[in-house]
């Protein structure tokens, strides 16, 4: 259904192509779904989440009333193509360097959970936090791995230090003992779905922010997995559980860790736009999220 035009109420999305000058964001399409371990059309949502924006305005209520698209300079640099394998791996990472070098924040939209690998790697990361009701400590190569993968398997000299990675909204019943201990032998700093509820999101952020941000030139890389949230907030998730996150409190934490200039990447994971309600929920949320990572990146100034 086309949206109405409305000089005076201008809509989010529609950036311009990433031409090579400077950004404050950059926009990237990883539509990673091959090594999925549950079927998923996860390929599909890049495009979905493009279509999803401009049915929201880019404007924060304030005050002061910001428009998102008067204060930042956001590029779309398209897709990577064949993001999978060996090759879409090191076609993403080259990517997403390139997209640092030329801007604050690189935004990579997915895809399944396996592309935090390659953007993390690409962004230059020398932190992790994630929103994940999974520890994605699996062992082999699938959506279930990017977090052990970016410790053990990276390159030398692109391995991140397990002490700096920490992980909100670990769900009972998501996740198994033997990759809690994995998380715990290694000191990843696993705050689960009830500690972040007891606590607060400011508590959490601005603890998370602290561990992961640590040492010298920080970066810190930031994985919304959706499926942290709650199954009737985010149907277009496979492995989303009853009594996730409300959909405000994912944007919450989304803002408040990305209003941190020390997170110069962040990826949206597993959402399938192709198994999503009819009335597009899950990729709205997604969308939505984008929208924060920006908002996020006006109060980092």
């Amino acid at each position: 259904m086309a949206l109405s035009h409305d000089p005076s109420w201008p809509r989010a999305g529609a950036w311009p192509a990433f031409d090579g000058a400077r950004a404050d964001a950059a926009i990237v399409g990883v539509p990673v779904w091959r090594t999925s371990l549950s079927p998923t059309g996860a390929h599909a949502t890049p495009v979905a989440i493009r279509e999803a924006l401009p049915r929201y305005s880019a404007t924060l209520m304030g005050p002061p009333v910001v428009d998102l698209n008067e204060a930042l300079r956001i590029v779309d640099a398209g897709d990577v193509p064949d993001p999978d394998g060996d090759e879409g791996t090191e076609r993403t990472v080259t990517r997403v360097a390139e997209l640092a070098a030329a801007s604050r924040r690189v935004i990579a939209l997915g895809g399944d959970n396996s592309l935090t690998y390659s953007v993390a790697r690409g962004a230059a990361a020398t932190g992790l936090i994630t929103f994940d009701a999974h520890f994605d400590l699996r062992d082999g190569v699938s959506n279930g791995t990017p977090v052990r993968r970016l410790v053990e398997d990276a390159p030398a000299g692109e391995r991140l230090d397990p002490r700096r990675i920490v992980q909100i909204g670990i769900a009972d019943y998501a996740n198994s003992a033997a990759y809690a201990q994995r998380a715990a032998d290694w000191g990843i700093r696993v705050i689960t779905l009830d500690e972040l509820r007891a606590r607060g999101i400011a508590d959490v952020t601005a603890e998370a922010l602290e561990i992961a941000g640590a040492g010298a030139d920080p970066r810190i890389h930031l994985d919304i997995d959706v499926d942290v949230c709650d199954r009737s907030v985010a149907p277009g998730c496979p492995a989303s559980v009853p009594g996730g996150l409300a959909a405000w409190e994912l944007r919450a934490l989304t803002r408040a860790v990305g209003a941190d200039a020390r997170v110069t990447s962040a990826d949206l994971a597993e959402v399938d736009a192709t198994v999503d309600a009819e009335d597009g929920r899950t990729v709205r949320l997604a969308a939505l999220c984008v929208l924060e990572l920006l908002a996020g990146l006006v109060g980092a100034g």
